[in-house]
């Protein structure tokens, strides 16, 4: 994969990453319930989740190119034209005040149980049918059709991993310090109308470029 599509494919993780969604207020809440250790283990869980989509997201990939590579550079115009639409709902979110009032306001005492913590991220991640949708949708942008669709999949998806455990983690390290800060209905709406710009800007240069054109 080309150096630029590289550096596309990190920044529009990147804004998916640290977009407020369902990842974002587990995290919040479970650092809030149990502490630090507590956010992190239910990070590493929603990350490890990552992998099954991927699976599934190669798998349909390579059925595509089974049938057709017309069908195949039409899955990635829909998927170019998904992140656009993601992007849209972002902006109208962010005009919407509030929209993530979590439960960040104080942190409790409660004893921190791994396999809890690891549970509730791991099926949150991997019964978030939204999750599966952006990987089919989002993956074959970037996925060579000469190559092994799940070999380039799971690749990505452990950018995606990384990516995602250090922004959580860090996330739930600062909850205590921020959590007032995070709480405020101006910090979401000016997070969720910055990254909804981004995504747009990325769905259209996708869209446009001469990879995703019939």
């Amino acid at each position: 994969m080309p150096v630029a599509e590289w550096i596309t494919f990190v920044v529009a993780i990147s804004i998916l990453t640290i977009t407020p969604g369902l990842d974002t207020v587990l995290v919040i809440r479970n650092t809030s319930r149990g502490g630090w250790k507590d956010g992190v283990t239910s990070s590493f869980g929603i990350c490890s989740g990552l992998f099954v989509h991927a699976t599934l997201s190669a798998v349909g990939i390579s059925f595509i190119l089974v049938q057709s590579a017309w069908l195949f550079q039409t899955v990635k115009i829909i998927g170019a034209a998904y992140l656009i639409y993601l992007g849209i709902c972002s902006l109208r979110s962010g005009w919407k005040a509030g929209s993530l009032g979590i439960v960040a306001n104080q942190i409790s005492d409660n004893e921190f149980n791994m396999k809890r913590s690891f549970s509730e991220g791991f099926l949150s991640n991997v019964l978030n049918p939204k999750t599966a949708i952006f990987y089919l949708a989002f993956l074959p942008q970037f996925i060579n059709p000469e190559g092994s669709a799940i070999t380039q999949s799971f690749i990505l998806a452990g950018i995606h991993f990384i990516l995602a455990m250090v922004w959580q983690s860090s996330l739930a390290f600062v909850i205590e310090r921020a959590k007032s800060w995070l709480a405020k209905p101006k910090t979401n709406q000016w997070l969720q109308s910055l990254t909804g710009c981004v995504m747009v800007g990325l769905g259209l240069q996708l869209l446009l470029s001469k990879n995703v054109r019939l």
